[in-house]
């Protein structure tokens, strides 16, 4: 497998595994397909952070030898599977924090943008420089990043193919954190430690209310935050926390 994971308590570690530079197979995309859907089934999974193996890259783009290959009908086969693979992780019903480790280029910068969090080491470069090839970023890259930075910079990045340093996506909100270099995946583990910590429900509820409400108008979203917000109410956690702040103790959840 190119893709594996492991239980860490309530969070889930997956690491992608292609060395040398974790380039986004086919192979790799249909690992990674049956290995999200696997966490994703996990009652028991609160958070998810997502990793490269090695030092050198997160995951460095996509394979450029099958483009030789494509004509119209195979790019479009190509670019709907990772589209789809990724909506899981976007849609998924828990947080999803990507450690950037190296290098997060092309497919690899769409599958960070997927995530919900993103923390970068200071050696990390990241940039979506498809237009090089004369091609675009076709795992929703278009549509995510403009979503995150707005549709300027978006466009400056993609229509340069420029790549940025780590500072400099901070900077630009492409990421949340900058990081010491071989500290991402231990940074994004605490941050996971952190969300597990709250309650489940609510975590869930929060991230579809943030998720949804990008699609809705204003007043839209604050009626579905609203009935988010009722659901949540008749939880046995939210009993558990409000006991759990009056008589001053660490609360115990259980996502029901």
């Amino acid at each position: 497998m190119l893709v594996t994971y492991e239980q860490k308590g309530f969070v889930y570690l997956l690491t992608i595994a292609n060395p040398p530079l974790n380039v986004l197979t086919d192979a790799l995309l249909s690992d990674l397909d049956v290995m999200v859907d696997e966490i994703i089934a996990k009652v028991d999974c609160r958070v998810l952070v997502i990793t490269g193996a090695g030092e050198k890259a997160f995951v460095a783009g996509a394979d450029i030898n099958q483009f030789l290959h494509l004509d119209a009908r195979e790019g479009a086969r190509l670019v709907e599977k990772g589209k789809k693979i990724f909506d899981k992780l976007a849609y998924a019903p828990f947080p999803v924090v990507c450690a950037i480790n190296g290098l997060a280029l092309g497919g690899g910068l769409e599958l960070a943008l997927a995530c919900d969090i993103r923390i970068a080491e200071q050696k990390a470069k990241i940039g979506l420089p498809e237009t090089g090839l004369a091609i675009l970023p076709g795992y929703s890259g278009t549509q995510r990043l403009t979503q995150l930075i707005g549709p300027g910079r978006a466009k400056k990045m993609i229509f340069t193919g420029a790549v940025l340093s780590a500072h400099e996506a901070y900077e630009w909100g492409v990421i949340e954190a900058v990081v010491p270099n071989g500290q991402s995946v231990n940074e994004a583990l605490a941050l996971a430690e952190q969300i597990a910590s709250k309650g489940p429900l609510a975590i869930k509820k929060a991230k579809l209310a943030i998720t949804q409400g990008l699609d809705l108008s204003f007043e839209e979203g604050q009626a579905f935050e609203t009935q988010c917000f009722a659901d949540l109410c008749q939880t046995e956690d939210m009993l558990e926390g409000a006991k759990a702040f009056k008589e001053k103790r660490i609360p115990t959840y259980y996502g029901k």
